[in-house]
């Protein structure tokens, strides 16, 4: 038995089946609606969320587990002696990978390897799950460490939101953006480039033709990615749609595993409902 736990945060947005499947640990990221501060994928729901963000024409705040939280979440696997690996989302995004350095120097725990991931949402995820899926074969960390060094900016991460209000009340966007996409019903693509997020393609139409013209943008690179995985992450879509973006990718014949994942809080917070991404790493 592997004697290295794979950990990361809530902003991974890994389905409870795979976290269970591959033994993976989560530490849930601060949500706060106000005066009230929840945890990520424990207290609160993406819609209430919602509900609470279009009443009040707010975006919660999110922030990095605390300190405490993560010596209380971290002191099992401590206790056990293990090798623990982190994935973190983007450094430039929060501060989560620096709370668990400080958590691995308090502590004076020097199996603590925390990985920044440069990216979110399954973007961290694909890293996460391809780091479990070594350490079950009997990898030790140097190999799972220097893998990631060689995948890591060949994740492709990406998603178009149905307006950019939500990102614009969280301040990652301008009021003249914002304004402009959604005056003349622009759908947006968000791509995760070394940790930072950007804008690429923007579509026209419901947010049903923007996604499947998206997806069908995609498919030069999917054709030519590692074919292990790929992920269809979203932040509460519409079935029909989510099926047909399924099964387009199922027609590629490429990946051995199609995951479909929800978005939690904190990326659901940021990006707003009807978001879309596929995420898988190239060659």
């Amino acid at each position: 038995m592997s004697n290295i736990k794979i950990i990361s945060d809530s902003t991974c947005d890994l389905s409870k089946e795979l976290v269970e499947a591959y033994n993976i640990s989560i530490i849930p990221l601060m949500i706060s609606l106000g005066e009230l501060t929840k945890k990520d994928g424990k207290d609160l729901s993406p819609e209430e969320i919602y509900s609470w963000s279009d009443e009040t024409g707010q975006t919660p705040k999110t922030a990095a587990p605390t300190i405490g939280d993560a010596i209380e979440f971290l002191e099992p696997f401590i206790k056990k002696d293990l090798e623990i690996i982190f994935f973190g989302i983007s450094e430039v995004m929060s501060g989560t990978c620096n709370i668990m350095r400080l958590v691995a120097e308090n502590l004076a725990y020097k199996k603590l390897y925390v990985v920044d991931s440069k990216s979110l949402s399954t973007g961290i995820g694909l890293q996460v799950l391809r780091a479990a899926k070594l350490a079950r074969r009997g990898a030790t960390v140097q190999d799972i460490l220097e893998d990631n060094k060689k995948i890591k900016s060949k994740v492709r991460a990406s998603f178009v939101v149905d307006t950019l209000t939500y990102l614009h009340r969280g301040g990652r966007c301008s009021s003249v953006a914002a304004l402009l996409a959604n005056t003349i019903k622009l759908k947006p693509e968000i791509l995760v480039i070394d940790g930072k997020m950007g804008v690429g393609k923007k579509y026209r139409g419901n947010i049903k033709s923007a996604l499947l013209k998206y997806v069908k943008d995609q498919k030069k690179q999917m054709v030519l990615a590692d074919s292990d995985m790929i992920f269809i992450t979203h932040s509460g879509c519409d079935l029909e749609v989510i099926e047909e973006v399924k099964k387009f990718i199922q027609d590629l014949n490429v990946f051995n595993e199609i995951h479909v994942t929800r978005a939690g809080g904190v990326i659901s917070s940021h990006c707003g409902p009807n978001t879309l991404g596929v995420l898988y790493i190239s060659k």
